[in-house]
């Protein structure tokens, strides 16, 4: 087996260090947990493939990013799916510090503190990607009801990550 160079180790610990921001991203990008696991492990790979390539004094959240975005269209293509316009209208939808450790934690925790009807509405339309009619049909309610708890919803989680992310407040 090959030995690991110290570069190449301190490039792992860098991905590590980024896992959870990079996971979010993965998300953002495959809504599906096990597709975005697996983007990850292949990211992680391709990293470590390419640690040399790397400069330590670079930004590395950018750089793994750009090939998680790479697995993802490859992915992609091999499913025969819509690749870089997707994409890339992902990609310009989130800022660089996007996904950061903090606003995560504080999303979940907030998503975790919603009615279990409201948390499932949420997670319904945001992990699953379900539209608001798909989930009145799943749901058995009204196309107008999921609209107003998703609206209730949305405030909520709004309000409550403006509570906790104030310095000095308690998260």
């Amino acid at each position: 087996m090959k030995e690991l160079t110290d570069h190449t180790l301190r490039v792992q610990q860098l991905f590590v260090q980024y896992q959870p921001q990079l996971k979010a991203f993965a998300i953002a990008l495959s809504p599906n947990f096990a597709h975005a696991d697996d983007l990850l492990q292949e990211t992680f790979l391709t990293v470590t493939a390419k640690a040399q390539e790397f400069d330590l004094e670079s930004n590395f959240l950018a750089w793994s990013r750009s090939i998680l975005r790479f697995k993802m269209l490859e992915a992609r293509r091999a499913a025969g799916e819509q690749t870089v316009d997707y994409l890339d209208s992902l990609v310009a939808a989130c800022p660089e510090n996007w996904g950061s450790d903090e606003r995560l934690r504080v999303l979940t925790n907030c998503i975790q503190d919603l009615a279990p009807k409201a948390r499932e509405i949420i997670q319904l339309r945001y992990q699953r990607e379900h539209s608001p009619s798909q989930i009145a049909a799943m749901l058995s309610r009204s196309v107008n009801s999921i609209n107003v708890a998703l609206s209730k919803a949305r405030l909520a989680l709004r309000h409550c990550m403006d509570r906790r992310l104030q310095p000095g407040s308690p998260q």
